[in-house]
């Protein structure tokens, strides 16, 4: 009897000071699965209690679900060099709830993600949410900040799916 692998459980991020989506999937081969997906809502003017919110959120997120991966889209700077520090330190908090809890993480740019989930390294935000509607067949889109964190959940899974081809390939050629 063949004995198939059990299915990886992602959780992925779209990090943001005032809404941080997230989204988690199973994977199981080719085959996803959306099992939650949500966003953090942070409100107020004190900017280190919307980190600690971040956090305690992403951290019970992580208790109920108990993902094996974490992935999160990085960091980039259009124009405004304040708001990309303060997306950067949201990152931090997102990615100390994952570190705390021993999960790998996996980081990918945003061009990346949309290039894994629409094709297109440019893709606008109705784009991915019609794309993963699709891919998770889902009977209406998630909201744009849970869709794109689904969608950096699902790059991450066609990517490591890639490397563990890629590794298995290596492994057989160096068996001939």
């Amino acid at each position: 009897m063949i004995q198939t692998a059990a299915p990886v459980r992602i959780l992925g991020i779209d990090p943001g000071s005032r809404i941080t989506g997230y989204g988690i999937v199973d994977v199981d081969g080719s085959r996803l699965r959306l099992v939650e997906c949500g966003v953090v809502q942070l409100s107020g003017n004190d900017f280190a209690a919307r980190l600690k919110r971040i956090f305690d959120a992403l951290g019970e997120v992580i208790g109920q679900h108990a993902p094996a991966e974490f992935a999160i889209e990085k960091v980039f700077v259009h124009r405004n060099v304040t708001s990309a520090l303060k997306l950067g330190q949201a990152r931090g908090a997102a990615l100390l709830a994952a570190a705390t809890r021993e999960i790998n993480v996996f980081e990918y740019s945003p061009n990346e993600i949309k290039q894994a989930v629409t094709g297109r390294g440019h893709a606008n935000k109705e784009q991915i949410q019609h794309m993963i509607r699709v891919l998770l067949g889902l009977r209406e889109a998630p909201a744009q900040d849970a869709a794109d964190a689904l969608a950096v959940a699902i790059c991450h899974a066609h990517v490591s799916q890639t490397r563990r081809r890629l590794a298995d390939a290596s492994v057989g050629a160096g068996a001939s």
